[in-house]
């Protein structure tokens, strides 16, 4: 393994003007030593990682980063900019620039240096040295720990004086100087925290954070214990230390593994980066809970904590929809190819066929087609169960999870289906957050999660869902499917518009899933030749989004920003792989324009798909299932026909929008074109 960073990846001379430029000119030094394999590809990943949360902190320092296939090995890259590119950070922009590149599956070793890195950060001598090195290879060293930081103690910092480093000076002083005055009684037992942190790659932020809360707890005189959940894996803190600790501090962007552990607790719950720039007040905050005695009653789920702080209701019920369903959707891609599988070897006779477990032949096509056709079958029963099992996650966190999963078993029961299984899971959801705001003595705590709410929860679910709510949702589900099938034959091209204008209205989001969950419950043991159609019109229609916006940013490339350009190059595979959301990074950014040209170009390839009498056997696999496709050759017409139909009005509409500020000049150059669309960049791909 080569060493993480060498001379070649310095750069002290960084002349990039924005963060984009910065991370290719850095990117490139890796290219150059073959440590990165495709450098499109791989800005792509740290664009999407920056349009997550912004990569810059307080003190002059920036630090893109992410995780990519197309890293051969950990990689650091070091640049310092004279001028300060902005990274986002709320003091203003870095001179300080650290590209992190990690591979897929980096090793644990090398994550371990890296999160080393992330703390040193923090130190105001470390970074202050970086700032007055002279030489990419000293500077190397001093990032691999191999050259003391006094040895640049005295180097000349002219290139860099005027920027505002010295202001992250105080800080450290802060937390040194007052570490004895705090300490008055002597006689109490010190104030006891613990934290966790964690953000989306797992590789800096995490670690930062930790370092600054340590740092801070030190100064505040208080007992601060930190449990980083990296991309290296976490050492859960010990049971007793959390039963020990006066309060919580919970600094992430991604949900915290195991939360239930900490619950009973003054908790203060925040973004990764509020640990980073301001942790002496969520130190304060949290003793001010404890004196009060405010306790949590029940900590923000996954998906609120992976959410905004200003969520309305309806986007967290599109969020706790959304969680169940990218929970079923490989349950649906590994059940329904095993089916199609199935049919494929041995014939639609194949339903028919006795258990594997009776009659298996290991010479016999038919009795593999069978064994292939009956897993898959299983594999299809947990689809409405794990729908509903993790909404209730999603809305309750692991708690939800029993009562869910019983509610979903209720529903397929009851045959409620698809919309049985929503129900279930948010009413699962509702009863756990419901029991967990009530008030609980504290000897009852600790069996609250194993034993009390599973046997209350799925009680309550289980009544509802049977007599109660149940049998209505099934009428309703019945009535649905039966309005759409009532569609099929003379009037299947209608039916085939309808799916494609579903599939292609909130790109992935609830309406798309409903037309999803039509078709693949159509497919199985009793599927006919008409409920086969749905599914090629659907998965077509399902394709033509990201495939459109892949093709106009190809054709007009100048009609999109530069990232929406590196995002097209993805959506050519994302929508040959029936990825739908592949063109939501395009309708956030444009929703006025890009949402109407996909739904006419879905509604194209749905119709002329009915029309064609396209069949399909497999839920899933764009392009890649196209053997399973009845009139495969005409069915890739439909597909490319709606593709151009979409691609055709986003660049239209486009250009009509691009026309409008030649009338209004505010800056008065012809690059304004380039640059009017930044403010939208950071949005593209939220």
């Amino acid at each position: 393994m080569s060493e993480m960073i060498t001379a070649e990846l310095v750069d002290l001379d960084l002349s990039a003007e924005t963060k984009e430029a910065a991370a290719r000119s850095l990117a490139e030094r890796m290219v150059a030593l073959g440590r990165v394999t495709d450098l499109d590809g791989f800005l792509a990943d740290v664009a999407a990682r920056e349009a997550q949360m912004p990569t810059g902190l307080d003190g002059g320092i920036g630090i893109p980063h992410c995780r990519s296939a197309h890293v051969t090995e950990p990689t650091l890259a070091f640049g310092r900019s004279r001028q300060g590119i902005d990274f986002g950070a709320p003091d203003g922009p870095a001179d300080l620039i650290f590209l992190i590149a990690a591979p897929a599956g980096a090793d644990e070793d090398h994550l371990t240096i890296l999160s080393s890195l992330a703390r040193q950060l923090m130190d105001t001598e470390f970074t202050g040295a970086l700032r007055a090195v002279q030489d990419a290879g000293q500077a190397a060293a001093l990032i691999r720990g191999e050259a003391p930081v006094s040895d640049t103690a005295d180097s000349p910092v002219s290139d860099t004086a005027h920027l505002p480093a010295p202001e992250a000076a105080p800080e450290p002083q802060q937390h040194k100087a007052p570490a004895a005055a705090p300490e008055a009684p002597a006689a109490e037992a010190p104030f006891r925290i613990v934290a966790v942190t964690s953000c989306p790659t797992g590789i800096a932020h995490t670690y930062m954070a930790a370092e600054s809360l340590e740092n801070a707890g030190r100064a505040a005189g208080v007992e601060l214990v930190v449990e980083t959940q990296g991309s290296a894996g976490f050492t859960r803190l010990d049971p007793t230390v959390i039963a020990g600790a006066d309060a919580v501090i919970f600094a992430h962007d991604v949900p915290v593994r195991d939360k239930d552990r900490f619950a009973g607790k003054p908790t203060v719950d925040v973004g990764v980066k509020a640990g980073i720039n301001r942790p002496a007040e969520l130190i304060a905050e949290v003793r001010e809970k404890a004196a009060r005695g405010e306790v949590s009653s029940g900590a923000p789920t996954p998906v609120e904590a992976a959410g905004d702080a200003g969520d309305g209701y309806g986007t967290k019920l599109r969020k706790w929809l959304m969680s169940g369903v990218s929970y079923m959707v490989p349950f649906v891609a590994a059940g329904g190819l095993l089916i199609a599988l199935g049919f494929a070897i041995g014939g639609y006779e194949i339903s028919d066929a006795k258990s594997v477990v009776e009659h298996f032949v290991w010479t016999e096509a038919a009795s593999w087609a069978a064994l292939f056709f009956q897993v898959g079958g299983l594999a299809f029963g947990f689809l409405v169960p794990v729908l509903a099992g993790y909404i209730a996650y999603g809305m309750a966190d692991r708690p939800g999870l029993v009562p869910g999963f019983v509610g979903g078993a209720v529903a397929v029961t009851i045959n409620a289906g698809f919309l049985g299984g929503l129900a279930a899971g948010l009413i699962a959801g509702a009863t756990v957050m419901a029991i967990q705001k009530a008030r609980i003595p504290a000897v009852l705590r600790g069996i609250m999660p194993v034993v009390v709410i599973p046997l209350i929860s799925s009680a309550v679910v289980g009544f509802l869902m049977f007599l109660v709510v149940g049998e209505p949702i099934a009428s309703l589900q019945g009535a649905l499917t039966d309005w759409l099938k009532s569609l099929d034959g003379s009037n299947a091209i209608i039916l085939g518009v309808i799916l494609g204008l579903m599939m292609c209205f909130d790109l992935g989001g609830p309406l798309n899933k409903v037309a999803y969950a039509f078709a693949i419950g159509g497919l199985g043991a009793n599927a006919t030749d008409g409920n086969l159609k749905v599914m090629a019109a659907v998965m077509g229609a399902g394709m033509v989004p990201p495939l459109a916006m892949a093709l106009a940013t190809t054709v007009r490339g100048k009609l999109f920003t530069k990232t929406e350009r590196e995002n097209g190059k993805a959506a050519w595979v994302l929508g040959a792989s029936f990825i739908t959301e592949g063109a939501i990074p395009f309708a956030a950014a444009d929703p006025l324009r890009v949402i109407p040209a996909s739904m006419a170009g879905g509604a194209v390839t749905g119709g002329l798909s009915m029309a064609f009498g396209a069949t399909l056997q497999a839920p899933h696999g764009g392009i890649f299932v196209v053997p399973l496709i009845g009139q495969p050759l005409l069915y890739l017409v439909a597909v490319i026909a709606g593709t151009c139909v979409s691609a055709g009005l986003v660049v239209l509409l486009k250009g009509m929008r691009k026309q409008e500020p030649a009338a209004v000049p505010a800056q008065g150059t012809a690059p304004q074109a380039e640059t009017a669309p930044a403010a939208v960049k950071e949005t593209v791909t939220a």
